[in-house]
């Protein structure tokens, strides 16, 4: 069911968004996500559509009681984050846009109108937000293109001191960089409004990315037909996260998919290069359990 939330900001066109929402054991999460929706969603048309993969808590009965009028689709299984926002996309129909939203995000008042308004701009076809974290503390969201000198200087010197510099880091750190909007290669994908002519022209999501690196591959496979990502820190949402600096199951996917994607851009060479790159920097840290079943994983796959 479509639904407009109007408010002071509400345009005279108004733009129909359907916010695509995939879920698994979230019900911690999801009432914080719930109740942001309306007011981040202020001045535009809007529908919820919420595909969960075989949650074994009460996420699809809060669902129910706190979005009533959400569509939910049940794969029936943990399909992963591309499979589920698939699914999602296809039940949602035609709209302007398309909102992926994580289950831990709280968005702030007028986020996503902003949103919109910055996918106004020619050529551009994702949009970022500004994300923080519960403190109210900036995320590092916004990537660069993984190449073998970025996955070697961040293995050297560190991803902070690495990511000031584009040569060396893929992460962007330098705090004044996500002070004013521009252009980036990717970005963390907590948050991202795609417009309907980028996903017509992209495609589908690639499931074979259960978790991890979907959105980067998506981004530039975007950059491929001629859309660019956006940041607007003018929109902002708050972003609980941070499993792959904990798990070392889930860091370890993400190390060997970051190789995988760099494999399925480039040539067997470079792919080597990058991959002793990644696996240096897993080495130097490999005091920690979480890097050491990185290094068990690489070398599995």
């Amino acid at each position: 069911m479509s639904r407009t939330s109007t408010g002071s900001g509400a345009h005279r066109s108004v733009t129909d968004v359907a916010v695509v929402m995939v879920t698994w054991n979230s019900a911690e999460h999801l009432p914080v996500a719930l109740a942001s929706l309306e007011a981040g969603l202020r001045g535009l048309r809007w529908r919820l559509v919420v595909a969960d993969n075989d949650s074994a808590d009460d996420t699809v009965a809060v669902v129910r009681r706190l979005a009533p009028d959400a569509a939910i689709v049940h794969t029936g299984r943990n399909a992963g984050y591309a499979a589920g926002l698939n699914l999602a996309i296809d039940r949602a129909g035609e709209a302007d846009a398309v909102l992926c939203l994580n289950p831990d995000v709280r968005l702030e008042p007028d986020c996503v109108r902003t949103m919109v308004e910055a996918a106004q701009h020619p050529g551009v076809g994702i949009v970022a937000p500004r994300l923080v974290d519960e403190q109210g503390r900036l995320h590092r969201s916004l990537r660069r293109e993984p190449r073998v000198t970025r996955a070697l200087g961040e293995a050297l010197i560190g991803g902070s001191r690495a990511g000031r510099f584009g040569i060396t880091g893929e992460v962007i750190t330098r705090p004044e960089a996500y002070e004013s909007g521009r252009d980036v290669d990717w970005a963390t994908g907590a948050v991202l409004l795609v417009t309907s002519a980028c996903q017509r022209a992209t495609g589908p999501w690639d499931e074979s990315f259960f978790l991890y690196s979907e959105e980067t591959d998506y981004a530039l496979r975007a950059r491929d037909a001629g859309y660019t990502v956006r940041y607007c820190p003018e929109a902002v949402a708050m972003h609980v996260g941070g499993d792959s600096g904990v798990s070392s199951r889930l860091y370890a996917l993400l190390t060997v998919n970051r190789i995988r994607l760099y494999g399925m851009r480039h040539g067997r060479l470079p792919t080597w290069l990058f991959r002793g790159a990644v696996v240096l920097g897993e080495l130097v840290r490999s005091r920690r359990p979480v890097h050491r079943a990185a290094l068990r994983a690489v070398v599995r796959a």
